[in-house]
């Protein structure tokens, strides 16, 4: 019991510092990263900063609306356990995760069809199809940027 204890008191302390630092080679991130008391915010890539937006959200149907496909997706599940058990819903996101592998490089516009189709999104059409599409944005964004944001090396 007291060696039970003595662990979980040690993954608690591994995993306030996290599991990098318990490596004796590596560099911790926070020497690399441009994260302090001095940081300077980068105009070109984040824009102009607003305090009021960090605190409060714009509007209060934001973030229903952010978490409205996740929410979508949720119930779908759960209706279509209720009615053909726990096969379907794993089925369907084994396709969903299959579906959204299948990208093109970052900069380069791609539509995902097969993920509107398997949604159901296909036959409708609503405002994320007019505004807000990349493909006819005024602004192309640093390739090889993009596509090492999207590989997590920066």
């Amino acid at each position: 019991s007291r060696a039970g204890k003595r662990r979980f008191a040690e993954l608690l302390k591994m995993n306030a510092r996290g599991l990098g630092s318990e490596l004796k080679d590596s560099i911790p991130v926070t020497e690399l990263s441009a994260s302090g008391p001095f940081e300077s915010h980068d105009l070109l890539r984040k824009g102009f900063s607003c305090v009021k937006n960090e605190l409060l959200p714009s509007h209060p149907l934001e973030l229903s609306e952010k978490n409205f496909q996740l929410n979508q997706d949720k119930m779908n599940f759960s209706t279509l356990r209720n009615i053909q058990g726990l096969f379907a819903p794993l089925k369907l996101q084994m396709e969903f995760k299959a579906v959204q592998q299948v990208q093109r490089l970052p900069f380069l516009s791609s539509s995902n069809l097969s993920l509107d189709i398997l949604r159901g999104n296909d036959e409708t059409i609503g405002f994320e199809d007019i505004l807000n599409d990349p493909s006819q944005s005024e602004v192309m964004g640093e390739p090889h940027l993009m596509v090492e944001y999207k590989l997590g090396l920066l």
